[in-house]
């Protein structure tokens, strides 16, 4: 198959990953007219609740890669952290968007450092802490790639798989770095200056295969305890400059790296006005649940679209909002949520609660402020 013709209605999309990003996925695209088969290693996996095709294998079974790849007519994934090998194994059968060197730079930390710079992006000055030496003998002018070193007080994190606040540890100075260094389990990780933050911003942007592209609007993002505890858009914090500030590195990451289907980009916002990269995410992102009820074209929708390579749709909100995470047991507020007649609440069907996971979300709509 071309990689440039559509995926029309009625074909089969292939979901890597069994949560709730790929269960909302698989939604808009039964809405869209499309089936889906929806691969994951066993376990919690609220996705084949709603799969036409589910998959309960670990990714290196040969058996499961056989009828996924049969069974679907083009493959996406719903978060990022799925083997590389396997991406571009699934690549050379059917269509696979996003691809493997997009996954890999997106997998790891320092490689994400190291785009942002060839594109001359901004971002927080950082450092490689590869090994216990680089941790024991770590100076302000240790040498590295960046122009900007890392300065304390710092963040260590791991360069791969962090999410959610994990695999980072705060280091106030240089005396405390080999100790957060073996907290983390000793692995290569990148010590980021701790920026002195206004607030955090993301953007969403979706690219098709035939390079159109459209994004989001600049929303502003709120964690506790590192997780991401509620998005709200507008964004009242930031002005004009800084939002097109915004959507330019995103797009520009976006055009530069050939993405199919959509890109969410983490920012910080100093306060003295710099937009400073963060991290990326090739796939439907937490800050942007919100489009599900508050856009023409929510997020999930139009992931299927570009990965599709269907017209994409209009991103605009028609309503203000503010998305709020329901972690652990707030999920049992649900009927005390449901009062609300302007609140949309999504519970993910997720059977083990415990604190600090994501069991849904409620987004509270509102008019557009004139």
């Amino acid at each position: 198959m071309s990689q440039s013709v559509c995926i029309p209605p009625g074909s089969c999309i292939g979901i890597l990953g069994a949560g709730q990003l790929g269960k909302m996925t698989a939604l808009a695209a039964a809405r869209l007219g499309y089936r889906t088969v929806i691969w994951s290693p066993p376990g919690d996996t609220p996705a084949m609740d709603v799969a036409a095709y589910p998959i309960k294998a670990p990714y290196e079974d040969p058996d499961a890669f056989d009828m996924f790849t049969r069974l679907a007519n083009v493959a996406t994934l719903e978060f990022e952290n799925i083997p590389v090998p396997l991406v571009e194994q699934i690549a050379k059968v059917i269509p696979m968007r996003p691809g493997a060197e997009v996954l890999r730079i997106m997998q790891d930390r320092f490689e994400e450092k190291k785009l942002f710079l060839n594109l001359q992006i901004p971002f927080a000055g950082t450092v490689g802490i590869n090994d216990a030496h680089d941790a024991l003998n770590y100076r302000a002018s240790f040498p590295e790639i960046f122009s900007g070193c890392a300065s304390f007080p710092a963040v260590l994190k791991t360069r791969r798989m962090g999410y959610d606040g994990r695999g980072q540890r705060i280091v106030p100075d240089v005396g405390v770095l080999h100790e957060a260094f073996l907290a983390l389990g000793s692995v290569p990780c990148v010590l980021e200056t701790q920026v002195d933050l206004a607030c955090e911003i993301s953007v969403i942007v979706a690219r098709n295969f035939d390079g159109d592209m459209k994004f989001y609007p600049v929303v502003q993002n709120t964690h506790k305890n590192s997780i991401l505890s509620e998005t709200r858009w507008p964004a009242t914090s930031i002005d004009e400059r800084i939002e097109k500030e915004a959507i330019d590195i995103a797009l520009l990451i976006a055009d530069e790296l050939d993405v199919v289907g959509l890109l969410a980009v983490e920012m910080f916002v100093t306060k003295d006005g710099q937009v400073l990269a963060n991290e990326l995410a090739p796939r439907p992102h937490n800050s942007g649940h919100g489009t599900i009820d508050a856009c023409v074209t929510s997020q999930f929708e139009q992931h299927v679209r570009a990965v599709c390579n269907l017209p994409l749709g209009d991103p605009t909100p028609h309503s203000a909002w503010v998305m709020s995470n329901l972690l652990g047991d707030e999920a049992n507020k649900w009927e005390h949520l449901l009062r609300d007649p302007k609140a949309k609440l999504h519970l993910y069907g997720k059977r083990e609660r415990r604190p600090g996971r994501k069991m849904g979300h409620v987004t509270v709509l509102s008019s557009i402020p004139k």
